[in-house]
Order: structure tokens, then sequence, then C-alpha cells
């Protein structure tokens, strides 16, 4: 089972997330390395939103493959390199999530792998068997 919570002695949080998901009970774990903006074809956009958009779609697939789906994950962490709009990334976020409330981080870091990239997510996912 997860349970996710949001303990009442530490702040709300202040994004759509949440604070802890604690998974009991027998269960498969997916962990993902970190997923980039790059197409399948290899080429990587040059705009960060867009970036975004194919790392996310690039966890969907993962997940995909391993019979879990956006709701399984737990845990996303989001490296993100040079400023992006607020409300444009958290718009991208929520239309991911579709309402679903995972733990999340958000780090803005000074370079990824490559210059051309900007946007790297890690992400854990669980299922229950």
């Amino acid at each position: 089972m997860k349970i996710a919570r949001n303990p009442e002695n530490i702040h709300p949080p202040v994004a759509p997330y949440v604070h802890q998901i604690e998974v009991t009970g027998p269960h498969r774990w997916l962990t993902l390395s970190g997923q980039i903006g790059m197409m399948a074809d290899g080429t990587i956009p040059e705009d960060a939103a867009v970036q975004l958009n194919v790392a996310l779609e690039n966890i969907k697939k993962n997940l995909e493959s391993a019979n879990m789906e956006v709701q399984d994950l737990t845990k996303i962490v989001f490296y993100l390199v040079g400023e992006m709009d607020a409300s444009q990334r958290q718009q991208i976020i929520n239309n991911f999530f579709g309402g679903h409330l995972p733990c999340t981080t958000l780090i803005y870091v000074v370079a990824l792998a490559t210059p051309a990239l900007k946007v790297e997510i890690d992400a854990w996912a669980c299922k229950k068997l």
C-alpha cells in the first residue's frame, strides 16, 4: 500500500506534491536513470520547455515498458539548467501528473552532461504486486 502524507507539524507543500509516501506490503520498484529531453531520433530540442515535455514523455514510456503508470511514481527530481518560466514549467508538470502527487524536488544546476541539455529528471515508481 502507498500512503501519501503531509505531516501537520511542518509547512504545507509549496507546489503540487506531497512531503512523504510510505510503501508497505509486497510491491515492485522501478528506478529510472536520469531522463533527458532527447527525442527518440537522438535530437535535442533547443527550448527548455520542450525538453521538459520530452523528458516527461520518456519517463512515461519507461513506465509503460515496465507495465506501470504515472500514478505509480513516488519520487521525481527535476534538474534544470538556466531559467524557465515558473508558470509554464508548472503547467507542463501538472499536465503530466494529471492530479497525481508524488514527492518532488526541483534543483537548478550549472550544467548537465552536454551543453545542449537543459532538463534531466530522476524518477522512482512503485506498484503493488
